[in-house]
């Protein structure tokens, strides 16, 4: 499905339905004969990103232990942004109030999005409290500080820690790509920023498949893609902790890299991705030439909607080259905002 623009748009508790079942296509451009490449396209999710299933398992989840309350409970997150829209557009629709703490570098489409959902936002600055640790990790500071002292008004669900997260890929996004591969998929890459993803999908593979490798991407030092981790200059969330043995193997993806391929897969597929997909992407072109047969599969976690600002900043297109992108580009969702 391609759409030529996208607009903000009323929603209702209706959308939720439309979690999950995300498309899996072949990237025929890069496979090779006895290597095939397939990428799980997450921003079809109905608030654009892989996300979407965590917020709502941890929605789901709080309400079933009665934390949340109707008209009176306040949701409230530290995120890099998909998460955070996740959060406010689903909690909206189901009757709560959000508020996002978020790192000043987010991209300025993102905070927009995230005003226009209905989220208040808290910026973060590094210097918040170096001693913390940069980025997302201020943003988990902040929003603790804010809502401890608070517990009957404000609820955090934590992506970092909570298992709910873990869950959501457990019983949906492993299932997924199990069943759209007919149990033939050998290798499993995507980006690591809570480690939910990375550990609810590769439990569920090598229960299915002990032999499935599982990789994870992570972000160079100082990094510029919204989403990842770099476990050196980032602690390792308690999430991905309980759970980090699933994983086979580490690729570390470089900014240049990243945006560099997040060009070419345009050239090739016509597929406009955010940064974190042309980072998993780079992982998946080198595990292909490593392997001489497999199906491998890849998150590509959101489109590049939300990055106009940063692709023109990185040299990545031109604003002329962008429009064309979005009105030219293959696999652009309709999305709820």
């Amino acid at each position: 499905m391609t759409t030529k623009s996208y607009t903000y748009s009323t929603f209702g508790q209706d959308v939720v339905k439309r979690i999950g079942n995300t498309p899996l296509v072949e990237l025929k451009a890069y496979s090779k004969k006895n290597v095939k490449m397939f990428a799980k396209l997450e921003w079809f999710n109905p608030f654009g990103s892989v996300k979407d299933r965590a917020a709502y398992w941890m929605i789901k989840d709080a309400e079933k232990r009665q934390i949340l309350k109707k008209d009176k409970s306040i949701i409230i997150e530290p995120t890099s942004g998909n998460t955070g829209i996740a959060l406010t557009g689903i909690a909206t629709a189901m009757g709560y109030k959000v508020e996002i703490v978020i790192p000043e570098k987010v991209s300025i489409e993102t905070k927009k999005i995230l005003r226009d959902l209905g989220a208040t936002l808290h910026e973060t600055s590094d210097d918040l409290c170096p001693r913390v640790g940069s980025g997302t990790d201020q943003s988990i500071a902040l929003a603790k500080a804010i809502s401890k002292p608070r517990p009957d008004i404000y609820y955090m669900p934590n992506q970092y820690e909570n298992d709910a997260n873990f869950y959501a890929h457990y019983e949906s996004t492993g299932p997924e790509i199990w069943n759209q591969t007919n149990g033939t998929v050998t290798h499993f890459l995507t980006g690591c920023g809570t480690g939910g993803t990375i550990t609810g999908t590769g439990v569920f593979l090598k229960e299915k498949n002990k032999y499935i490798k599982v990789i994870a991407v992570q972000a160079q030092k100082n990094h510029l893609l919204q989403g990842l981790r770099n476990f050196e200059e980032s602690a390792m969330p308690e999430l991905f902790e309980r759970r980090k043995d699933v994983v086979d193997e580490w690729f570390t993806a470089t900014n240049v890299d990243s945006f560099n391929m997040v060009r070419d897969i345009y050239e090739k597929e016509k597929m406009l991705v955010g940064p974190s997909s042309g980072s998993v992407l780079t992982a998946m072109i080198n595990k292909r030439d490593e392997i001489e047969k497999g199906n491998v599969v890849g998150i590509f976690a959101d489109d590049g909607r939300k990055f106009k600002s940063l692709y023109s900043q990185q040299e990545v297109f031109s604003n002329q080259e962008y429009e064309e992108a979005l009105l030219s580009g293959k696999y652009l969702s309709e999305i709820s905002f």
